[in-house]
C-alpha cells in the first residue's frame, strides 16, 4: 500500500494508472476509521482496479473550533487497518497547506436550498467547507467513482449537486449506513461517548424506526411532536432537530404526496458529542 502526502505526486501516480485504462475508485475520509469506512473501501475495491483513500481532517467544515480540536487523529492505526483489507490501496494524507495551496479558506456555493436546512441551518458555513474540500479532492484524484455513506445524507445530496454543477466526470456512489449492534450509526465521534451512553444511544435508531412505522398512518406534525416528546423524556440526549423531508429536495414535508420519497433526519447531543442519523420512510 502506497502512502502519499504530496498531491502532485499522487496525480503523477494516478496518471500512469489511468493511461492503462484502470478504473479508480475514491473514498474520502477524515480518518479514525471504523467498520463503516471499511465497508465503503471494500465496495470500492470490488468495483475498481485501484482505490484511493484520503485521510484529511478538513478545518473549513468545522463551525465549532472545540469539535475540530477533539476530532480523533489515529493515522498509524488507520494505516494498519487498511493494510488488513488490501494492498491495492493508495492512501492520500495531504497537509492543510498542500491540499489548499496555502489558502485555507472555503469557497461559497449555492445548491438550490439543499445547504440551508437542517445541518446547514445549525452549522453555518459547514457545507461551503465540505464542498470546497470535496471539489479539491475530486479534481486531484480524478476518480471514476467516489463513495459516500448515507449517514451524511444531506452531504451526499449536496456532493451529487456539486458534481452536476461543476460537470465533474465522476459517478457518486451512495453506500448504506453501517450500524453498531444497537442500531447506532457508526461514526468516529462514537469513540467519545461513555460506554453507558453508547449503549443507550440505540434509542436514536429505535425512535427513527417508530417514526417510520407511524409514517403513512399519522400526519407529519404529529410524528414530529411524538419524537420531540420522546427525547424530552430521555435525559441522556438533547435533541437539536428532527425533520421529515422530501428526499430529493430536502424540503420539509407538511403534507405527504404519494409520488415522493421521504426521509427522517435527526441530530442530538450526548456527552457533549453531536450525533446525526437518518432513515428512509417510504
Amino acid at each position: 500500500m502506497q502512502v502519499i502526502q504530496d498531491k502532485e505526486e499522487l496525480k503523477s501516480v494516478l496518471e500512469k494508472q489511468q493511461t492503462d485504462n484502470l478504473a479508480v475508485g475514491f473514498v474520502p475520509t477524515m480518518g479514525a476509521l471504523h467498520k463503516g469506512h471499511l465497508s465503503l473501501v471494500e465496495q470500492a475495491l470490488t468495483e475498481n482496479d485501484i482505490v484511493v483513500v484520503s485521510i484529511f481532517v478538513n478545518p473549513t467544515q468545522f463551525d465549532n473550533k472545540e469539535d475540530l480540536e477533539k476530532y480523533p487523529n489515529t493515522l498509524k492505526e488507520d494505516i494498519e487497518l487498511l493494510r488488513t483489507i488490501s494492498n491495492n490501496i493508495i492512501l492520500f494524507t495531504p497537509t492543510k497547506e498542500g491540499i489548499y495551496d496555502g489558502q485555507i479558506t472555503s469557497k461559497t456555493y449555492e445548491f438550490n436550498g439543499l445547504e440551508k436546512v437542517m445541518e446547514g441551518a445549525f452549522r453555518p458555513g459547514h457545507f461551503n467547507g465540505v464542498a470546497t474540500i470535496v471539489e479539491l479532492l475530486l479534481t486531484t484524484v480524478n476518480p471514476n467513482k467516489a463513495y459516500f455513506g448515507e449517514k451524511d445524507f444531506q452531504q451526499l445530496q449536496i456532493i451529487t449537486k456539486l458534481v452536476a454543477n461543476k460537470k465533474l466526470p465522476v459517478t457518486i456512489v451512495p453506500c448504506p449506513i453501517s450500524r453498531e449492534e444497537n442500531g447506532l450509526a457508526r461514526s468516529s465521534r462514537n469513540e467519545r461517548l461513555s460506554k453507558t451512553t453508547r449503549k443507550a444511544a440505540g434509542f436514536i435508531f429505535n425512535t427513527l424506526q417508530t417514526a417510520k412505522r407511524k409514517f403513512g398512518t399519522e400526519n407529519v406534525q404529529d410524528i414530529k411532536e411524538w419524537v420531540q416528546h420522546a427525547f424530552a423524556q430521555n435525559t441522556i440526549f438533547e435533541m437539536e432537530y428532527f425533520e421529515i423531508t422530501d428526499e430529493s429536495t430536502l424540503t420539509p414535508a407538511k403534507k405527504v404526496q404519494s409520488d415522493l420519497k421521504y426521509r427522517a433526519f435527526i441530530a442530538v447531543y450526548a456527552d457533549g458529542v453531536r450525533l446525526i442519523d437518518n432513515m428512509p420512510l417510504n
